[in-house]
């Protein structure tokens, strides 16, 4: 039976061909080094890229919580993503994607492809036109692949990178980017990033299956901006975290959380403010009074928000205490 779902799968997907087929001088380009992983703890699986192209991660970066990720670039044909993640959801291998994908696709040997499922196996292809020096490697649960790069040898570092760094899986294909960067990455430079990283189980909810989602779109030094951007978003993890402490009251906790993120962001003034409204929720007056003084002399739009909390019920406070809160 499974076989014959595949076959389908297959027959299905040749009469749906929906994207360009053909090698044309109007596919976008993606001349760029990737990643697809896979965490073999937690199952979450990510894909990240660096380029000297506007907008990289809009084309080359795809993902499905439950069903693997696509890094699809050098001439790009971005029906390989949407399309390879449909093969695996019907069954396929990422080395049966693959070759289905190139077999339809007369531009084949200008295109890089690497395809991941949710069990971490792996397939990539680099075809024999991608502009030099380009290459793949792929290991345990994961692939690294590039093109139009400065040296060969850009992929063999990202890989030991990855295969090397503790951390999350986001932190470790940042690893991957940060080591290709240092070793000359793009012959052209750099400008843009892009970063996805899904669950191994889908919620069925598609905004709640991603884990990681970030794009720089145009910048000077993309991979500094992407680990920036990397530390402000597990910065607000904590938030999250703390939020739900105090839904279940669990203010003591709460309080670690809301420190750990603002340790990560300390000039986040949004961060201090909440932080100061949970400590006056919980009583410590004294302390929230403290901080909430500092924020309202850098912008008093703090200090008038602060009263419009009480109608909502995220300020559970006395008129007398709210009085005292925003004195000066």
């Amino acid at each position: 039976m499974r076989y014959f779902s595949v076959a389908i799968a297959i027959f299905l997907f040749c009469l749906n061909g929906f994207s360009q087929q053909v090698y044309s001088k109007k596919e976008p380009f993606a001349h760029t080094y990737s990643i697809v992983a896979r965490d073999t703890v937690t199952g979450e699986m990510g894909v990240a890229v660096q380029s000297h192209w506007f907008s990289v991660g809009s084309l080359v970066t795809w993902g499905k919580a439950g069903v693997g990720v696509v890094a699809t670039q050098s001439f790009i044909n971005p029906s390989f993503g949407p399309r390879g993640l449909s093969l695996l959801e019907n069954g396929l291998s990422p080395k049966m994607a693959v070759n289905t994908l190139l077999e339809l696709d007369e531009g084949r040997e200008v295109r890089q492809l690497a395809i991941l499922d949710v069990n971490g196996n792996v397939e990539a292809f680099t075809g024999a036109n991608c502009i030099q020096p380009a290459g793949h490697i792929v290991g345990n649960n994961f692939s690294v692949q590039a093109n139009l790069m400065e040296k060969n040898t850009v992929w063999p570092v990202m890989a030991k990178a990855f295969e090397t760094t503790k951390g999350t899986l986001a932190e470790r294909m940042l690893a991957a980017l940060k080591a290709a960067q240092n070793e000359g990455g793009d012959i052209r430079g750099k400008q843009s990033a892009a970063m996805l990283v899904v669950k191994a189980k889908s919620t069925g909810n598609s905004w709640q299956d991603k884990v990681v989602d970030l794009r720089i779109e145009d910048h000077q030094n993309p991979i500094e901006e992407m680990e920036r951007l990397l530390t402000i978003h597990k910065a607000y993890e904590y938030m999250n975290k703390g939020d739900l402490a105090v839904e279940t009251g669990n203010n003591k906790l709460a309080k670690q959380h809301y420190m750990h993120a603002q340790e990560l962001n300390p000039d986040n003034l949004e961060m201090k403010f909440w932080y100061a409204i949970t400590l006056a929720n919980n009583g410590e007056l004294t302390e929230a009074k403290q901080i909430l003084k500092k924020l309202f002399l850098k912008n008093e739009k703090w200090k008038t928000l602060t009263p419009r909390l009480v109608k909502p019920g995220l300020l559970i406070i006395s008129e007398k205490e709210l009085n005292e809160l925003i004195s000066d």
